[in-house]
């Protein structure tokens, strides 16, 4: 992909891709032609893909987009700087928001995010228990307690109809996970949040350029956090950023991720004592030329993958024992940063998730089982045993026992146990991809006796 302009590879859409892409060998050229009932890679049959053949992640294109990250090393001028600023005045303007902040990395992003509402040890944040561990522990790292809410099992949301029972007086904000890169219900979860009067964030790390209701992810709630990481539909390598409406957050954001320095509208003079405890989370100019050359990308990537996942979700719903996610009625876009499937072994003679697993990676497909359950592992139980929780919380609270028992989330430890994903980069792939996909899933079902 390094020596394929950008422009050519833009310019086909994900409805007429292979042609492009076996001429360019971005397609191995032994999945083609019709495809017919065969013997499937598990039983010693040819898989229907090259381990070369999926677009490799990140993507990199040489000729135009080293010449801005050659001059920003070059210069010599490698802490934040004008290249920062441009990432963020962009990155803003995709969401749709007054102000973006960036910072090294996702995790960070929620951190200063909760930390900048003013929420810490005595408080609660309800999320929901489909989600990466980064979530959990940002909530933890400001001395916060985490509450489930259990999910919704046809879109892995959190469910708004499980949320209301989980408020209490402790409770401070609701962190909205936009897992998979696909949009929450937010209508109903603003309602319930202004009705209680709590703040709302949206972790959006996965959901880059996802809409609901025409709106962006991130731009909906109070403030919205993304990551860049190397795997991210944006990626960077590491990094993170804040969005937001309200400046006046923005600016504590600001001073939060620089030492506690004042910035904006915050309080003190820029060049003035520190006013708050703070760390120093700053991008730098090196990792913003690589957003930015990325980010010439991502509205064309972003449209492939949600339609190539809409084409591939018609075709799976039609096979006995697999279920497509499905999106809410008011989610105009996802980002797709998983595609994921619910699958029933029953339907497959009883083989078991993980055969199943292993007999599409044997074709050639990358796919995981995804996410564990989270609220019982053990980095829960430690941080209820450090001194400031017991400082906080009430023994009842900090019993580990109970509290798994008090957040036990069925719907949640169900999608563990049966969820299928496939990455990204997989539906940057062509029609006859996802085709294919739908013929791997068929195949391994006629075969799965044997498998």
């Amino acid at each position: 992909m390094g020596h394929t302009s950008r422009r050519e590879f833009l310019r086909q859409g994900s409805l007429g891709t292979a042609g492009f892409l076996f001429a360019s060998g971005l397609l191995n050229s032994s999945f083609a032609g019709t495809l017919s009932p065969r013997v499937p890679a598990a039983l010693g049959g040819s898989p229907l893909w090259a381990d070369s053949h999926w677009i490799k992640w990140p993507m990199w294109v040489q000729a135009e987009d080293e010449k801005v990250l050659m001059d920003s090393v070059r210069s010599g001028v490698w802490s934040r700087a004008k290249l920062v600023d441009e990432f963020e005045s962009k990155w803003a303007e995709a969401i749709g928001t007054k102000r973006c902040l960036t910072v090294v990395n996702g995790t960070n992003a929620l951190i200063t995010a909760i930390n900048q509402l003013d929420i810490g040890a005595g408080d609660e944040v309800i999320t929901t228990p489909y989600t990466f561990i980064a979530s959990v522990q940002a909530i933890l790292a400001n001395n916060a307690m985490p509450v489930f809410a259990d999910i919704d099992p046809a879109t892995y949301q959190i469910d708004p109809a499980k949320l209301e029972s989980k408020i209490t007086k402790r409770t401070k904000a609701i962190l909205v996970v936009h897992i998979l890169g696909l949009p929450a219900d937010m209508d109903r979860i603003m309602s319930i949040a202004q009705k209680h009067n709590l703040a709302v964030i949206e972790d959006a790390c996965q959901a880059h350029l996802a809409e609901y209701d025409g709106k962006k992810v991130g731009s909906i709630g109070k403030a919205g956090c993304f990551s860049f990481q190397n795997s991210k539909n944006l990626p960077i390598g590491e990094g993170g950023a804040i969005v937001s409406n309200d400046e006046r957050f923005i600016d504590n954001c600001f001073a939060a991720h620089n030492l506690g320095y004042a910035y904006g509208t915050s309080t003190g003079a820029v060049a003035g004592d520190s006013f708050m405890r703070a760390s120093k989370i700053r991008l730098t100019e090196y990792q913003a030329a690589i957003g930015l050359a990325q980010l010439k990308r991502v509205e064309e990537q972003t449209n492939t993958r949600h339609e190539n996942a809409a084409y591939l979700s018609s075709m799976l719903k039609d096979i006995d024992g697999v279920r497509p996610i499905k999106l809410y009625d008011k989610v105009t876009r996802g980002a797709y940063h998983l595609y994921s499937f619910r699958y029933h072994p029953e339907s497959f003679k009883g083989l078991s998730r993980q055969k199943f697993l292993e007999a599409l990676r044997k074709e050639g497909l990358p796919c995981s089982g995804g996410y564990k359950v989270m609220h019982t592992q053990e980095f829960m139980r430690n941080t209820f045993a450090s001194r400031v929780y017991k400082s906080f919380y009430s023994k009842k609270m900090l019993d580990f026992e109970d509290y798994k028992q008090r957040n036990s989330c069925p719907e949640n430890e169900a999608l563990c146990k049966d969820a299928v994903w496939l990455t990204q980069n997989v539906l940057l792939g062509s029609r006859k991809d996802m085709e294919g996909i739908a013929d791997a899933v068929r195949n391994i079902s006629r075969n799965a006796d044997k498998i």
